[in-house]
């Protein structure tokens, strides 16, 4: 069985699971790059833990963790099955840190709204794995690197949300407008990290200041990434597409590394 690649989705809004545009054609793009893996293991910036959690249920729900967006939306399901099996074999991986098998969660938006894209049969086995809110920027990454193996194993590594994510700031009438200075600023600082293996300047990425406060104004959307580049063996090519800033401050840059 060859590794497999690991891939980071900038999954902006919700309502992307609604539409067919350029970003969700990349999405699915990426997919077939890939090909089919055996299972997924998800890490999105909607599910936060106290402690580190992984999903273990059969069937996971589509969950619809969001509040006035057509009722299309909500009527969206992404019926994949889950693997408890795999959530055992992560929380192995993971050993001694504890980990709490979970039968409550499911598929949150962060999840489901790429996957309706990419992998639009539910077919393949989904779980999730929760941040747990008490990590480091460097724990985050270290878990990643502990889940290396699965690559290995058929499992894909995903994970989902933002590298800039600054909702109160968006320009909602301009979505393609140039982003702001710090955002331009802070997303080519990152990529430039990823694109040259330096993942200690991306953990590091508070050390930026301004930039880094006004791109990251709470760490959620960007902390995934961390997981993936955890993930990553030293020289492992990162392809970014698409790579833009939308309503000039939502990163909306996936990143396909080691395909």
């Amino acid at each position: 069985m060859s590794r497999m690649p690991i891939v980071f989705f900038g999954h902006g809004s919700p309502m992307v699971a609604l539409e067919t545009s350029d970003t969700t054609r990349a999405w699915r793009g990426i997919a077939d790059r890939i090909g089919k893996p055996k299972a997924i293991l998800c890490i999105s910036a909607h599910w936060l833990t106290r402690g580190t959690a992984v999903t273990a249920m059969p069937q996971p729900r589509t969950i619809h963790d969001f509040g006035a967006f057509p009722r299309a939306l909500f009527e969206v399901q992404y019926p994949a099955p889950g693997d408890p099996e795999l959530a055992h074999r992560v929380r192995d991986l993971l050993a001694p840190m504890p980990v709490a098998i979970d039968h409550g969660w499911g598929l949150d938006h962060g999840t489901w709204t790429v996957l309706v894209h990419a992998y639009p049969d539910a077919d393949i086995p989904v779980v999730q794995l929760g941040m747990d809110l008490a990590k480091t920027p460097e724990l985050h990454w270290a878990v990643g690197q502990s889940l290396r193996p699965l690559r290995d194993e058929g499992v894909l590594i995903m994970g989902t949300g933002n590298i800039v994510h600054n909702l109160p700031a968006m320009d909602w009438e301009n979505p393609n407008a140039p982003p702001y200075p710090w955002a331009d600023r802070f997303n080519t600082t990152m990529l430039e990290a990823v694109a040259t293996d330096q993942p200690q300047h991306v953990i590091a990425f508070e050390e930026l200041g301004d930039d880094a406060r006004m791109a990251v104004p709470t760490p959620d959307h960007f902390w995934p990434l961390l997981y993936v580049l955890g993930a990553r063996h030293p020289g492992e090519k990162a392809e970014f597409n698409p790579d833009f800033i939308h309503h000039k401050s939502l990163g909306m840059t996936s990143i396909l590394i080691g395909a």
